[in-house]
């Protein structure tokens, strides 16, 4: 089976999608998307001229999508990770893989794998290990599931970064929403401490502490890269850490610092698309190198709030 011959069908046409989109094209791979977003003309035309541009045909439904595609990579907010395995299963072929990207929890990820596998499909769980951008195809990736050994060689044929984390739903999934803990939450943060530091005009001595105590970190451009990212990704970051809030619940443990975390993702995209930042869309939005101008823009809107 050479994967290179494949139909692979992309649910999901956002920042990931297009970049996988563009990678696989790069090799001569047959690429379809289909997104939500395709249906709303304020969204529709900047995906198809993508689309166009790279030769990447367009699905009109999920199912339409999943009926030509030897491999599905469903790349969605998290909490529409179930949603897509659904749309997809009345059209899924026989021996299709479903390749699930999403930052879902264990379970979610389990009852998705229930309904593909169910419809003659393989589920396979995929947990994106760091960002995406930097790396793009070649981002590390964790698989999980009964059909990921069968997988991951075909996957790092087409360039991915692919390894068997297990064979056991839930494991590659929990790897990564244990991890966001930490990393959405040390994003959320900064943001609190260094914007609060900065209205008290204490934000060079806090980060100098903060040298001292984690010499390893350069704190000024780490803070400028988190502000930048929750600004420009933070709705889709709020669903993933709610997300991550779940698998703590599974746990049976009360994810205070999780949900905290999604609070605060959630009120940056709130005032991101208020247009506090900037033009969403432009060049400029969520681009300033210093992250004091992004925390003057929140303080100076809450105390317009006062």
């Amino acid at each position: 089976m050479d994967p290179k011959q494949w139909h692979i069908g992309l649910v999901g046409y956002g920042e990931v999608g297009r970049i996988l989109a563009e990678d696989l094209r790069r090799q001569g791979v047959r690429v379809s998307a289909y997104d939500l977003k395709l249906d709303a003309p304020a969204t529709a035309g900047a995906l198809r001229e993508h689309a166009q541009a790279h030769g990447v045909a367009l699905a009109s439904s999920p199912v339409e999508l999943a009926s030509e595609a030897d491999l599905i990579v469903s790349a969605v907010t998290a909490s529409q990770a179930v949603a897509v395995a659904q749309g997809c299963v009345p059209g899924i072929k026989a021996g299709a893989f479903f390749l699930d990207f999403n930052s879902a929890s264990p379970g979610a990820k389990q009852r998705a794998a229930g309904l593909i596998d169910a419809a003659g499909g393989r589920y396979v769980e995929g947990a994106v290990m760091t960002s995406i951008p930097p790396y793009r195809i070649r981002v590390p990736l964790l698989l999980g599931g009964p059909s990921a050994p069968a997988l991951e060689p075909l996957l790092n044929a087409l360039g991915f970064d692919a390894k068997v984390a297990s064979e056991r739903l839930g494991v590659a999934s929990a790897t990564k929403m244990c991890r966001s803990v930490m990393i959405k939450g040390l994003e959320a943060m900064v943001i609190e401490s260094f914007t609060a530091a900065r209205h008290y005009g204490v934000e060079n001595a806090v980060i100098a502490s903060l040298h001292e105590t984690f010499p390893g970190i350069d704190w000024e451009k780490q803070a400028a890269y988190f502000f930048q990212r929750v600004i420009e990704h933070g709705r889709r970051r709020s669903e993933e850490v709610r997300e991550v809030a779940e698998t703590v619940r599974e746990a049976g443990l009360t994810p205070w610092s999780a949900s905290g975390t999604a609070e605060r993702q959630a009120w940056v995209a709130d005032l991101a698309d208020a247009g506090l930042f900037g033009t969403k869309g432009s060049k400029e939005f969520a681009r300033s190198p210093d992250w004091r101008t992004e925390a003057d823009r929140i303080l100076g809107h809450v105390k317009s709030k006062d």
